[in-house]
């Protein structure tokens, strides 16, 4: 892809994202993400009414009279965005690939981060870390990532989530609140999510598509992995074999949203060539339910 293509593609998700934030999310955004913790700020003396349980008790034993300590509430973020690029996005039977509902998202997010003077980093990660992005503020940064998630080539195809999530908390120390954004072809990631969750305030967003939950009766047919290269054939006219992996599926979602209830991760599913909007809104507006 040229450097012209790639401006063009940037320019269009620009506007249509930059709207969706602008009219929909960012009040959404706000309330839901408009600080998270309280910061030390200074300490002043005792006032009638203060909070005894803020008592400073070294500073009042040196001067011999209570002090407090003021807090607070901090109003900046750093918003990361986990964004898995692994081979099995390159997938999508409706109007869009995995991939570009991913792009368009994660840049609906950004934006409403920017506006809400957050800043914003990326993980990108196959089965290893493929590129990290750190946390910055303003637009211009908003659009490079959105260049990196266009023109974006991954080394690698597979996927290793616990990998990505591992590098995450070790990174990223501040408190923040990220968006892991996958199809969650992967297992084995337990207790990276518990982890996780536990220093920062984690977010799954699952990409999938209407034809990976049933295979349809089309006879006999080639399919190939997409992460590891391998190709099989199928005799899709068979309802045992449909049947069997239909099973397979379901058992897959059950597990995600036990994994992530255990957790207590929120967890949105947004589906390919379906509108994003709604999912992201039932999820602020449940966060906000909470607040």
């Amino acid at each position: 892809m040229d450097a012209q293509e790639i401006f063009k593609k940037v320019r269009k998700i620009e506007i249509k994202t930059r709207g969706l934030s602008n009219q929909i999310f960012s009040g959404e955004y706000h309330s839901v993400f408009k600080g998270r913790g309280m910061a030390f700020s200074e300490v002043r003396e005792y006032q009638f009414g203060d909070d005894i349980r803020n008592i400073d008790w070294n500073v009042t034993a040196r001067f011999n009279h209570p002090f407090v300590k003021i807090y607070e509430e901090e109003r900046e973020l750093t918003v990361m965005l986990l964004i898995d690029v692994s081979g099995s996005n390159n997938f999508g039977t409706k109007s869009q690939l995995k991939q570009e509902v991913v792009t368009e998202i994660a840049a609906v997010l950004s934006f409403s981060a920017i506006q809400n003077n957050d800043k914003v980093g990326v993980i990108f990660f196959s089965d290893k870390i493929e590129k990290f992005i750190p946390p910055k503020k303003g637009t211009s940064h908003i659009l490079r990532i959105i260049r990196e998630l266009i023109d974006f080539k991954a080394e690698n195809k597979g996927t290793n989530i616990a990998e990505a999530l591992r590098y995450f908390t070790n990174a990223i120390k501040k408190k923040s609140t990220a968006f892991l954004i996958s199809d969650f072809m992967d297992e084995g990631f337990d207790k990276a999510i518990q982890i996780a969750n536990y220093k920062h305030d984690l977010i799954a967003i699952r990409i999938t598509d209407e034809r990976e939950k049933e295979i349809p009766d089309v006879g006999m047919i080639r399919l190939l992995d997409a992460e590891t290269g391998k190709t099989m054939w199928v005799d899709t006219s068979s309802s045992k074999v449909r049947k069997h992996y239909a099973r397979h599926i379901d058992s897959k979602t059950v597990y995600l949203d036990k994994l992530f209830a255990r957790f207590g991760v929120d967890m949105v599913r947004v589906y390919t060539g379906q509108d994003y909007v709604r999912p992201l809104m039932n999820l602020f507006k449940k966060r906000e339910a909470r607040r």
